[in-house]
């Protein structure tokens, strides 16, 4: 499954922080209503056991929409359940060594914070880029902010496509315009929201007007 950059354009990543008093399926399918792209499935937390259980029916899910689920960091549990693909940081498993596990139909996101990185990525097979935090987040407390020059100098460096992620909002997004992403990766900003399937939709809206196309 290659990595097409329109898939890219509203990719939510799934934090159950924000669930409250419905269940993971409930608000992500809120967000595939509202017109999410690309998903990941983040789980810090869980036994592989109940992780697995959980993903498999999150991917059924995101067949049904056609929207590529992929899992992060665990790539036992994406091989297990034949996820659409993985995502690593750098501090992770490299790319080579995921694609070797994969094989080369799945899709390989990495993280990245400067050019050097992002071009070693590249060479290395990843499929796109999670380029970050482009503002400030209290989603990752390790994440530093990354100047808009840096992501524009990566976009511009590397020939896959490039997710801008880190506290972006309705109201800070235009700010990346310009800058040659494919697409935006956000949490709080559909998950935290009252009405997710309207905030996904605004965002997608928003989102279109600033990409690369």
């Amino acid at each position: 499954m290659n990595c097409d950059k329109k898939d890219l354009l509203l990719y939510a990543i799934t934090d159950r922080h924000w669930l409250e008093e419905e269940s993971l399926y409930e608000v992500v399918k809120e967000s595939l209503d509202g017109g999410v792209t690309f998903l990941q499935l983040r789980e810090k937390n869980l036994s592989d056991e109940i992780f697995l259980e959980e993903a498999k029916v999150i991917k059924e899910l995101c067949d049904e929409y056609s929207v590529p689920l992929i899992i992060n960091d665990n790539v036992d549990i994406a091989l297990a359940m034949n996820a659409d693909g993985v995502h690593v940081g750098q501090s992770d498993m490299e790319a080579g060594d995921v694609r070797a596990k994969l094989g080369p139909d799945k899709i390989i996101g990495v993280s990245a914070k400067t050019v050097e990185q992002a071009v070693l990525a590249e060479k290395r097979g990843a499929d796109y880029l999670g380029v970050g935090a482009v503002f400030q987040t209290g989603t990752k407390e390790d994440a530093t902010e990354i100047s808009h020059e840096t992501l524009k100098a990566i976009c511009e460096t590397v020939s896959i496509p490039v997710v801008a992620i880190g506290g972006i909002t309705h109201d800070n997004i235009k700010e990346l315009a310009g800058s040659g992403i494919s697409g935006v990766a956000v949490i709080s900003a559909i998950y935290a929201e009252k009405d997710i399937a309207r905030a996904a939709r605004e965002l997608k809206e928003e989102t279109l007007k600033i990409v690369n196309k």
